[in-house]
């Protein structure tokens, strides 16, 4: 049943969360999400009005584009909760990286997130142009050899299946994060901000933690 908060509720002043609370937050969502106990919160009209002049997500979401992989759905959030980047294979480009550098710099958002998922589309795309020497058309070319190194990562630790490549490939995404980004590592070493990798199942709904920067 979907829960409607009191103005009360909705009003209550923003305070700031630790990395470790934000992380928390987000692991008790997907229980509930796994358990089909979901609160569906921050979702009506009153949470809408409370948003229209200020935003304080809790966490920003570096997540695969796939459409069985909806941040807020799979967290049970709502309105505001999260701030989402989503490219496929979580690929890092100019534009990504400049959306979670604003969301720790302006938004002071305590936790990034990577979130890469199981039988992923664009990773698969990477093993078979590695197994075949051949690049695939267009910009998918462009995804496939930012992936690429993940895919050679993967299998020199003699990791070959699709599920493995990912978890590797969340790996190097949240180091790639903090190595590129200048404001991010320093929000990382300041311990204002975690970066973690995480990944999703699809046939049970658990987001499952396989790597981070910063203290939890």
């Amino acid at each position: 049943m979907l829960k409607t908060m009191s103005e009360s509720e909705v009003a209550v002043p923003h305070v700031p969360m630790t990395p470790a609370q934000a992380w928390r937050k987000l692991r008790e969502g997907n229980v509930r999400f796994v358990a089909g106990q979901t609160d569906h919160p921050n979702q009506d009209a009153l949470r809408r009005q409370f948003l229209i002049d200020k935003q304080h997500p809790f966490a920003v979401i570096f997540g695969c584009s796939d459409s069985r992989l909806a941040a807020e759905i799979i967290f049970d959030l709502g309105l505001g909760d999260v701030f989402v980047v989503r490219t496929a294979g979580h690929v890092i480009d100019p534009a990504s990286l400049g959306s979670l550098e604003y969301a720790v710099d302006l938004l002071d958002v305590p936790l990034v997130v990577v979130l890469g998922h199981d039988s992923c589309g664009a990773v698969t795309a990477a093993i078979e142009a590695v197994e075949s020497a051949q690049m695939p058309p267009g910009f998918i070319r462009d995804l496939v050899e930012r992936i690429t190194p993940s895919v050679i990562t993967a299998r020199r630790n003699g990791v070959m299946d699709v599920d493995g490549t990912v978890v590797e490939h969340v790996q190097q995404t949240t180091e790639r994060l903090v190595d590129r980004s200048p404001i991010i590592s320093k929000a990382v070493e300041e311990g204002r901000t975690a970066v973690i990798g995480v990944t999703y199942h699809l046939a049970e709904g658990k987001a499952e933690m396989v790597s981070g920067f910063g203290v939890l």
